[in-house]
């Protein structure tokens, strides 16, 4: 039985990842930092089937006697602070966990360890604004982003990101670890961060849907109180008197910024394979397509019976990222021909399983 630990279990990937080792016969071990408060609910399904070991990934002194005692087999680091527009205001945090942490590992790899095989959680936000162009066979250029593409980060997230992804090259190159990195563009699911935009709409849709049918006002939205606020920014139903019946509308920042949008389901999926291979090797893992903001708002409203998205949308310069990544694209070849690993569940396939399950409140 293969030993695997997962930084950042309790997260979207982590939590898939789990289930994917254990359906593969792992033991599986969870790294979650010591709170009083540690919110289990994407791995609740599991947890008497998984070890959770408390320990802090920015502290080498939590991190290296955990590799030197349980002597893993693989270790997958999905532990980040992960919401780009935070680490503008938490640029020092940002970079202990996402950069000092890979390097915690690796330090504790190579000298406690050197069998364990490292998969490092690296993104499509490195790449920034550079791309790389071709021209198909027609000869249209397009542009896209992919192992060969140069680094140009718009964020202390992403800068913290290409500092870990460089390490881990340095590491598999001087010291002969099995270390590689995924480069994975944007992967959503049902268990997305509320924080995240993909999930703050459908998550937005689900509560508005259930009080739109007069089931329940949600308790995550405060109501809407115009005698504060701006009556154009909620929406009103039938008699709206005394704040009553008034719904909040959703708050984005840029509606037309292109993301590569696929399923966290596939892409743990494509994590697994990069630990299976002979030598090891980094790897982009994307669907091919790209698509901007407000076709993801159109898709997801569609699904409601709503048309025209706008009447219930507000557009809040708040949301906008201090440098903005306007197009992410990528080339997933390298995956396909070697770890032939491809996508699964397409863009609507995507939205459609987001916007059902916040509105049954289920994922």
């Amino acid at each position: 039985m293969k030993r695997a630990l997962i930084t950042g279990i309790t997260g979207q990937d982590g939590s898939y990842l789990a289930e994917l080792l254990l359906q593969k016969g792992y033991e599986v071990f969870g790294l979650v930092r010591r709170s009083s408060l540690c919110n289990f609910d994407r791995i609740k399904n599991i947890l008497n089937k998984i070890k959770i070991i408390e320990g802090e990934i920015s502290d080498y002194l939590s991190v290296a006697p955990i590799i030197e005692q349980y002597q893993f087999d693989e270790v997958y680091n999905l532990a980040a602070m992960s919401h780009v527009g935070t680490s503008f205001h938490q640029p020092m945090y940002t970079i202990d966990v996402d950069a000092k942490g890979p390097l915690n590992l690796l330090e504790s790899i190579l000298k406690f360890s050197k069998h364990t095989k490292l998969y490092q959680a690296s993104t499509s936000e490195m790449f920034g604004k550079a791309y790389s162009k071709s021209t198909d066979w027609e000869g249209y250029e397009y542009k896209y982003q992919d192992e060969n593409t140069p680094f140009m980060p718009q964020s202390p997230y992403a800068c913290a990101k290409c500092m870990a992804h460089q390490l881990v090259r340095i590491y598999r190159e001087s010291y002969g670890l099995y270390a590689c990195s995924g480069i994975l563009f944007n992967h959503e699911s049902p268990r997305r961060g509320e924080q995240f935009v993909t999930r703050k709409i459908t998550k937005w849709i689900g509560e508005f849907e259930r009080w739109r049918n007069h089931k329940f006002y949600p308790t995550s939205i405060p109501p809407f109180d115009p005698s504060y606020g701006n009556p154009e920014d909620a929406i009103c139903f039938g008699t709206c008197e005394n704040g009553k019946n008034y719904f909040p509308k959703l708050r984005l920042g840029n509606l037309d910024a292109y993301r590569d949008w696929g399923h966290a389901k596939d892409y743990v999926y494509g994590m697994w394979l990069m630990l299976q291979q002979d030598a090891p090797d980094d790897f982009v893992l994307a669907t091919g397509k790209s698509y901007t903001v407000r076709k993801f708002l159109e898709k997801a409203f569609a699904l409601i019976g709503i048309s025209d998205f706008t009447p219930y949308v507000v557009i809040d310069s708040a949301f906008y990222r201090a440098a903005e990544v306007d197009f992410l694209l990528g080339n997933a070849q390298k995956a396909k021909d070697k770890l032939k690993w491809v996508p699964f569940i397409q863009f609507d396939d995507l939205v459609e399983d987001m916007v059902y399950s916040d509105i049954n409140g289920v994922f």
